[in-house]
Parts: C-alpha cells; sequence; structure tokens
C-alpha cells in the first residue's frame, strides 16, 4: 500500500518544463507554444468542434518505463476519437501506462513492445465495454484513431491506427530546402489500397466496403479500418439489441471487421531531419504535407502547432466563403459543420540532443492536450452524435 501511495505521488508531481506548464486557452483553441523535450523543443495545440473533445493527445518526455536505468526519451500520442471521447480519454490514460509496463519486463524498446502496448490498450477497453453492456451499450460504437511517436537512443518509431498522419521535414543538403516526407501508414477506405486489404480480408463479404454519398465507408458505417475501440464491429456479442439500429449488421459477424493491430515504422534519425509533425486528419483535411512542413520551416519554433491550426481554419473558413475571425465566433458543436476537432503536435529535432545516448539528463514533461487530465475511471456521458 505504502510504495503505491509513492508511486501515486511520483506520477503528480514532474519537473516543470517552463511557468506555462498547462498551456493557454483563447476560446475553442488551446496551446502550448513553446516547451522544451529530451531532443529537442515542442509546440503543441487543439481546436475543438466537437460538443465534447473527441481529440485526445499527450507529449511524455523522459523514462519510458519504470525502472530508473531507463530506457529515456519522447513518446507523442494523438488520438483521434468518433461517436464520442470515451476511447480516445481511455487511451489517452492508459496507453503510455501500458508502454512504460511492457518496456520495464522487455528492458527496452521495440516494435514488439509498441504492438504489445495497442494489444493491452484495446484489450482494457473491450474489458469497459464488456463491464457496462447492460448500462451503456453504445459504448460498444465508440472507437478511437492512434497515432504515436517514440524517440528513443536516436531512433524514431511511427505507430499508427487509423487516419491521423505523422510528416517529417528533412533539409536536402544540396539544395538547402525542407521537404516533407509522410512516416505513418493511414487505413481509410478512401485509399484504394485499403479497400483492397479489405476485400483480401474478407472475399465472402462483398459488401465489406460500401460507396455511400461519394464517401467509401467499411460495411457502409465508418471509413476507418483499424481503430482502438469500435468493438461492434470485432465482436458479434456487441453488435445486437440494445445497441441503436444504425450499427447493427444484417449479418453476424463471423470475424473481426476492424483491425487495432497498428502499423508500425523505424527510422534512424539523421542530422538533416529538422522537425515531426504529428496531427489528427482534421489538420490533413485543410493543409497538404508540404503546405504544413513549410509553415512550420518559414517561422520561428515557438507557437508553430498554433500557426498550422490557424493555417487549417483559415482554410476551412475560405471554403464555406467566410472569415475567419467569424469562424472563431461559431460555438463547439455547431462548430463541427466546419471543420473536425484538430490537435497538432511539433517536435523539433536537436541532432545534438538526438545523438547523444538517452539518460536521466533534461526535461521531464507530461502534458495533455488541452491541459486537462482525467482518471480513467472518469467516462463521461456518451455522446449522441456518431
Amino acid at each position: 500500500m505504502l510504495s503505491r501511495l509513492i508511486n501515486f505521488l511520483k506520477a503528480c508531481w514532474r519537473p516543470s518544463d517552463g511557468l506555462d506548464t498547462a498551456g493557454r486557452q483563447e476560446g475553442l483553441l488551446w496551446f502550448k507554444d513553446t516547451g522544451h523535450h529530451l531532443n529537442g523543443d515542442y509546440s503543441m495545440a487543439v481546436v475543438q468542434a466537437n460538443m465534447l473533445l473527441e481529440d485526445q493527445s499527450q507529449i511524455e518526455s523522459g523514462p519510458l518505463s519504470f525502472h530508473d536505468s531507463g530506457p529515456y526519451g519522447t513518446f507523442v500520442g494523438v488520438y483521434d476519437g468518433h461517436g464520442g471521447p470515451e476511447t480516445s480519454r481511455y487511451v489517452n490514460d492508459n496507453l503510455f501506462h501500458n508502454l512504460k509496463r511492457i518496456t520495464s519486463e522487455q528492458n527496452s524498446i521495440s516494435v514488439d513492445v509498441i504492438r504489445k502496448a495497442f494489444q493491452s490498450t484495446e484489450e482494457g477497453f473491450l474489458s469497459i465495454v464488456a463491464k457496462q453492456w447492460a448500462v451503456k451499450p453504445q459504448l460498444a460504437s465508440v472507437g478511437t484513431c492512434c497515432l504515436i511517436g517514440v524517440i528513443c537512443n536516436g531512433t524514431l518509431f511511427i505507430a499508427n491506427v487509423g487516419d491521423s498522419r505523422a510528416v517529417l521535414g528533412r533539409t536536402v543538403k544540396a539544395t538547402g530546402e525542407v521537404i516533407a516526407i509522410q512516416l505513418s501508414v493511414e487505413h481509410n477506405a478512401s485509399i484504394e489500397s485499403i479497400r483492397q486489404e479489405l476485400h483480401t480480408m474478407h472475399p465472402d463479404d462483398p459488401q465489406i466496403v460500401v460507396l455511400k454519398h461519394n464517401v467509401w465507408r467499411v460495411k457502409g458505417l465508418i471509413q476507418i479500418s483499424r481503430s482502438i475501440g469500435d468493438v461492434y464491429l470485432k465482436k458479434a456479442e456487441f453488435n445486437r439489441e440494445p445497441l441503436y439500429a444504425k450499427f447493427r449488421l444484417r449479418d453476424p459477424i463471423k470475424k473481426p471487421i476492424l483491425s487495432s493491430d497498428p502499423s508500425i515504422s523505424v527510422h534512424e534519425i539523421q542530422p538533416f531531419d529538422q522537425f515531426l509533425i504529428f496531427a489528427s486528419d482534421g489538420l490533413w483535411e485543410q493543409l497538404t504535407n508540404q503546405e504544413a512542413v513549410d509553415i512550420v520551416q518559414k517561422h520561428p519554433h515557438n507557437g508553430s502547432a498554433k500557426r498550422l491550426l490557424k493555417a487549417a481554419l483559415h482554410e476551412a473558413a475560405k471554403k464555406r466563403e467566410m472569415r475567419y475571425s467569424d469562424l472563431k465566433k461559431i460555438d463547439r458543436g455547431v462548430r463541427r459543420h466546419f471543420h473536425d476537432d484538430i490537435t497538432v503536435v511539433v517536435l523539433f529535432l536537436d541532432s545534438n540532443l538526438v545523438s547523444k545516448a538517452s539518460s536521466k539528463g533534461g526535461p521531464t514533461v507530461s502534458l495533455r492536450g488541452g491541459g486537462i487530465n482525467l482518471s480513467a475511471k472518469s467516462l463521461t456521458p456518451l455522446s449522441t452524435t456518431s
């Protein structure tokens, strides 16, 4: 009991990486203009559009396990929820903890560790859905995309389910220009290779992807093919009454339709790698990879994430033939008709810091997008939007 109390107190107290530890709020926009992580600087911003914020995010820099011996590094997570905020909040509360636990067992960060952390998080949320099925069955229809980046000992791991995106800004030595390199694999039925993958996995189901209102959707219901949560498309026992009729399939589920298995890539960070942009698809609906990289590269580090987010909002306003100043006046809920929740994290890479073996030295950071920390048990009432 005493050891649990000590660990709890340790978790509550973390050294500050600056006076503005919780970020700042401007209406529906939250931002942390600058801070320091083990491998450089960072910038973070979130704008809410839904009645309840469904995007969740975090940056953790310091120990990546529960051992004093390390390893040490930086972790970024962007969780784009849908159907409600419950799954993205659960992932925000549990995925990094699971990663640290498994890293402690294996004494290193690896593709296997990351895959097991995703699996453990999926299983944890599934257990909550099962326990609450009788009183909150609609929890089975809530899910989240999940994009993470882990930097440890000069190596970058990118893992993703869903359609959030990680983009690298890299300087071309010959010309000095900074080019955009997409590092994440997206799982969205609008991509032909994803539709082919689904047909290959479900050869007996001609309706596995359906074009509905000019948008490709898995079973006519959801655009993404991989996620955490969305249990109603993974297990037959959660695709029945009292789940809302619009989520119930005509034929029983014989095998999971969606997957929680992440696409994982590994990159050795090079001296010409300048920064990383992690963002939910709300940003990429408005900006191309190169446009985003250009905005970051052409301005000071301070406020980079907010700058990207505002550029996206200007584009969203322009598409609706309105001014950004008018868009800002629209309240949450109604705002969802103009743009999605958007989360942006920019990690700047200092080659001198990246090249050093990760150690205890350096800033310890633990920050949530929006500056909000929620208990894993504090699932809010289910959103009625889908």
